[in-house]
């Protein structure tokens, strides 16, 4: 394992992570870590991160070498500390994989820190340490699909993420007009162009063949994703439904792209009969 010193900026970065106001440790939980693993705690009355931080960094001046600050990781992400929230130990793992990727460590599906490819970019680093949730970020996904389905990604429920996202559409048509409905009887209601070719909600002016025809091409996209990805997920069990994190991410772009065209939607007065 890594023997040279961390540069403080890593460090610094580490205790960030752990540190981390809404995510990270308790004040009691990096208390006793330290005190477990027998690291002096010179700052206990800072902020989480500025107390990890002076801890973690006076224990290497100590040392000579990183070894505490390991074990230290090691300790926080013990897999069982996360028993009912797996989807927490997906975020750490991955927000401390980024910091770590610059001294060539990383932490595995174990919790444990091992080697990794050592970079010196933030590019690099982001490639290497880049999760599904991450990855999906740096595209610009619509933040009504990372809304419903963030906590399954993290999980890597690629099954319920996928459910989830696509429930993410039905729900927005019903919001935006106000529909009852479900599954393609609701796109239906709410898009579909029907007899009098005034759909409830239009994505453009429909003045034009082509506008119409873009018009019906989102229904049509929108019923597709409902029968490859709502109403087999919703009936059949997990097991005979693998997805691949490729075809996850295939499907949540997909779903983002509908998302930002209701952005757009305007609703339609009815015809005066």
């Amino acid at each position: 394992m890594s023997e040279q010193p961390w540069g403080e900026a890593v460090i610094t970065e580490v205790a960030v992570v752990l540190g981390d106001t809404d995510t990270g440790l308790t004040g009691g939980q990096i208390g006793g870590l330290l005190a477990r693993l027998r690291i002096a705690d010179p700052s206990p009355a800072a902020s989480k991160r500025v107390r990890l931080a002076d801890a973690l960094i006076t224990r290497q001046a100590r040392d000579g070498n990183p070894q505490r600050i390991i074990t230290f990781i090691n300790a926080a992400m013990e897999p069982v500390a996360y028993r009912d929230r797996p989807e927490l130990f997906t975020l750490r793992r991955d927000r401390l994989n980024e910091r770590l990727a610059f001294v060539g460590l990383r932490v595995n599906d174990e919790g444990k820190v091992a080697r990794g490819r050592q970079v010196s970019t933030l590019d690099e680093a982001t490639r290497v340490a880049t999760s599904l949730r991450d990855e999906l970020r740096r595209r610009a996904t619509h933040p009504e699909v990372l809304r419903y389905c963030t906590i399954e990604i993290l999980k890597k429920a690629h099954f319920h993420a996928c459910l989830e996202a696509t429930k993410s559409i039905l729900d927005r048509l019903r919001d935006l007009t106000g529909a009852a409905g479900d599954g393609a009887d609701l796109v239906d209601e709410t898009l579909a162009l029907g007899k009098s070719g005034v759909p409830r909600l239009a994505i453009n002016t429909l003045r034009t063949r082509t506008e119409r025809d873009e018009q019906t091409g989102l229904v049509n996209l929108i019923k597709g994703l409902i029968g490859l990805y709502r109403n087999p997920t919703a009936h059949d069990p997990r097991l005979r439904r693998p997805m691949s994190e490729a075809e996850l991410l295939e499907v949540l772009t997909m779903i983002s792209m509908v998302q930002r065209r209701l952005d757009d939607a305007a609703v339609v007065a009815a015809p005066e009969e």
